[in-house]
């Protein structure tokens, strides 16, 4: 395997494994997450109306995506949902000024976007080879 098949793959996992993370650790507790975010976004201009349902989608969305990334399934589909999911994350996080949270959102956009560049070239340690 050469060094840039590697450095995808790598990638692919470190943000797989990232986003399963996330996932992995709310879902068991959605219900105090979604409280925990709720509260959060009281002061935001966002109604609750709209809060609230994403704060149960968000972990269940993060879990499978990452899911997806770790395998290999569906890879240009799930960085894509990986891509929306955190342009709305962004837009949450500006919503209520966590400019700490910011970053690491911006890092893994980074990685999104590098995968996406590359997506197509470098299918090894996939489930899926096309996606």
């Amino acid at each position: 395997m050469n060094n840039k098949t590697l450095a995808y793959v790598f990638a692919r996992l470190v943000l797989g494994l990232s986003m399963f993370g996330h996932g992995a650790i709310r879902v068991p507790k959605i219900g105090t997450f979604s409280a925990g975010i709720v509260k959060q976004f009281a002061e935001s201009p966002l109604p609750e109306a709209l809060i609230l349902p994403l704060s149960y989608v968000i972990p269940i969305a993060e879990l499978v995506l990452g899911i997806l990334l770790l395998l290999g399934l569906f890879t240009r589909t799930a960085l894509i949902g990986t891509g929306i999911l955190l342009l709305v994350l962004i837009f949450g996080t500006t919503m209520i000024e966590n400019w700490n949270a910011l970053v690491p959102q911006m890092v893994h956009s980074a990685f999104v976007v590098g995968l996406l560049a590359f997506v197509d070239d470098y299918k090894s340690f996939s489930i899926q080879k096309r996606s």
